[in-house]
């Protein structure tokens, strides 16, 4: 098989969007729409990319660089077949180019690699749709071969009623292309290079044009406004859901789940209502997710609970613990098999060990919990003096009670006890009760101020 060049096609401004952000940047499922392009492209594993930017200066390139593409500008943009020119200097012959789009995000691997599979010479992808209006007509004789492609301000009244239309992306022998695009002129009612023109170059010369059709319609749906580009998220997330639903999740409601990433489920996972997946996301078996819960990049073991509201982020939970409702784990969070962290507890680059527990309203940052611990209702860390930030180690088996500040660095020794309303500021030794607080005093007489009428004043 002969080496792949791909082309993405990405230089539209994107008027309708009404936006200062480049039209291929506006996110689908979390990420840019070039970057979904640029994933499937890299899935075919080509030996050039390049990407065609116009409109927004070097944003694209900047945002996109982690794929190593070559990225070419379009200035001024002149039409598809333009564009293409554009990028053909840094394509060798020998080799055959696929040109892609960088609004239409959701073309998938198995479509491209079945045009892969179509045979030599220029293979188009089409589709039917019911209404035609907007796109290019493919016009065939009457052996069924196609002739050419005709845009829809070019077309005629007979043409205007074909319903096979062109998507824009094609496999074309690099030479071929770029003898095509040589050849091409703007006597259109655009006044445009055509890339669609080669069509009708390449039956001339008698090479053979194959077509292939995509598996899905919305595979090649484009987006050219907010309202477009909301459709197609919906329709996204719920194929991903159906594919979750098939793969034996079970979901309260498949309409309402947005994963904006990878999701890996177990055995018997139940996600319930308006959860978002961001990132990598792994869940085992028998997991549940509460309501509008938020987790991103992390990995969740079997039998964990993850009552409503709970947010985690870039964190690893164990099997069989308890999290929220209203639970926040921030990057660098590890709780251990069987630890609960309860309602409005907060832990942030902290590990909490085996069997222990936060279960409301505590701050944990960067502190490390051993196992079976019992941190009270309001226990905060203070781990940062302004500047710098300082580490907490709590041992194994200690208790915390309720409205304690341990001010870092310090330890607090193994089967140690906190007692309530303490200011821990030095190392509490294992096996002791420590308390911090001051003096209680009662004032005899004091009188609580009374509220003076208006009149009074």
């Amino acid at each position: 098989m002969s080496p792949l060049n791909i082309v993405i096609l990405a230089a539209g401004k994107g008027t309708r969007m009404y936006s200062d952000k480049p039209k291929v940047l506006h996110a689908l499922a979390g990420k840019p729409l070039v970057q979904h392009v640029l994933d499937c492209a890299t899935s075919l594993q080509p030996q050039q990319v390049c990407v065609v930017y116009g409109h927004g200066g070097e944003v694209v390139p900047q945002a996109m660089q982690q794929y190593g593409a070559k990225f070419v500008i379009q200035e001024p943009q002149l039409g598809t077949g333009h564009a293409v020119q554009q990028a053909m200097p840094h394509l060798a012959d020998g080799s055959k180019t696929m040109v892609l789009y960088g609004d239409v995000p959701l073309i998938q691997h198995s479509t491209l690699h079945q045009m892969q599979q179509a045979g030599e010479g220029l293979v188009l992808l089409t589709v039917n749709l019911d209404n035609p209006t907007g796109y290019g007509r493919i016009v065939r004789n009457a052996e069924g071969d196609v002739q050419c492609i005709v845009e829809q301000k070019d077309a005629n009244a007979a043409q205007l009623e074909i319903k096979e239309v062109n998507t824009g992306i094609l496999l074309a022998p690099t030479a071929k292309l770029r003898e095509w695009l040589g050849k091409l002129g703007n006597n259109n009612a655009q006044g445009e290079y055509y890339l669609t023109d080669i069509v009708a170059m390449a039956v001339q010369q008698g090479l053979l044009v194959r077509t292939v059709q995509p598996a899905q319609q919305w595979e090649v749906e484009g987006i050219n406004n907010k309202m477009q580009l909301a459709t197609l998220e919906r329709v996204w997330q719920q194929t991903t859901a159906n594919k979750l639903m098939t793969q034996g999740v079970t979901l309260a409601d498949p309409a309402r789940i947005d994963v904006r990433g990878n999701l890996v489920c177990g055995r018997d996972v139940e996600i319930d209502v308006g959860c978002i997946f961001e990132g990598d996301v792994t869940l085992g078996d028998r997991v549940r997710v509460g309501a509008y819960s938020v987790i991103r990049k992390a990995s969740i073991a079997q039998g964990t609970q993850i009552a409503p509201y709970s947010h985690i982020d870039s964190s690893e939970v164990g099997a069989n613990c308890q999290i929220g409702p209203y639970a926040r784990l921030r990057p660098g969070s590890k709780l251990h098999d069987d630890a609960h962290v309860g309602n409005f507890v907060e832990i942030k680059n902290s590990e909490i060990g085996k069997g222990s527990k936060a279960n409301h309203l505590s701050y944990v940052g960067d502190c490390t919990v051993g196992a079976r611990v019992n941190i009270g209702a309001g226990m905060i860390t203070c781990n940062y003096d302004g500047a710098n930030k300082f580490r907490t180690v709590i041992e194994d088996d200690a208790f915390i009670g309720s409205d304690t500040q341990l001010v870092a660095p310090v330890t607090v020794g193994k089967g140690a006890t906190i007692g309530a309303g303490s200011t821990i500021t030095k190392d509490a030794p294992a096996g002791e009760l420590t308390l911090a607080r001051g003096r209680q005093v009662t004032i005899p007489g004091w009188q609580r101020p009374v509220k003076k009428s208006k009149a009074a004043t």
